[in-house]
């Protein structure tokens, strides 16, 4: 509360450089995410049966599919770009960690939701998976032939750590400050004008 009150959460001023595009695609990131989530407690909630026969279920299905495809294209755009600019720099570490973690876990997300969706290309997946996790050993763990382990990994388990971990990283890059493009003049604390 004493390093970033809620009257501060929300920005009210940004520096000149975000008028650049790579700045955009982390809150394309989130906006998509908040469609993902919403459509997919839709789903949840309703079942495969719903999905599979009525045309608004399929329509809810199509609007998740696709929004998945959305949040991993902007969050690949959105995490190469910190990645060029160093995102790290300037006490950041942490806040490039926590973004890192949630591409991983976006990915097993979305792995096991392909999993669920009990058609033809979810059975076949599944066989492939089952092998491939096998052969490293791990295959008595993950069970990915199991719908209702798939199905609690990808509606309960993934989903409560990528929103913690999306919120963690929200709440970094408002704590230390957006970061700036290597070679941006920025002032800092204490100086006239310095670099980061």
């Amino acid at each position: 509360m004493r390093t970033l009150p809620p009257e501060k959460l929300l920005p009210d001023t940004q520096p000149a450089y975000m008028a650049s595009w790579i700045y955009v695609f982390g809150v394309l990131t989130v906006s998509a995410l908040v469609v993902v989530v919403a459509t997919g407690c839709l789903l949840a909630l309703e079942g495969p049966g719903w999905w599979h026969v009525s045309s608004v279920g399929k329509y809810v299905n199509s609007l998740h599919l696709w929004s998945v495809e959305l949040f991993m294209f902007f969050m690949v755009i959105h995490l190469w770009g910190k990645f060029f600019m160093a995102a790290w720099r300037g006490r950041r570490a942490m806040t490039w960690m926590t973004g890192a973690v949630c591409f991983l876990a976006s990915v097993g997300a979305a792995f096991t939701g392909y999993l669920t969706q009990q058609n033809f290309d979810s059975q076949w997946i599944s066989g492939q998976a089952k092998d491939g996790l096998n052969a490293v050993g791990i295959g008595a763990w993950f069970n990915v032939l199991d719908f209702g382990q798939m199905l609690m990994w990808h509606i309960v388990l993934l989903p409560l750590a990528l929103g913690g971990l999306t919120g963690l990283h929200v709440l970094l890059v408002r704590r230390r400050g957006i970061v700036p493009p290597i070679d941006a003049t920025v002032p800092t604390p204490g100086a006239v004008e310095g670099r980061l």
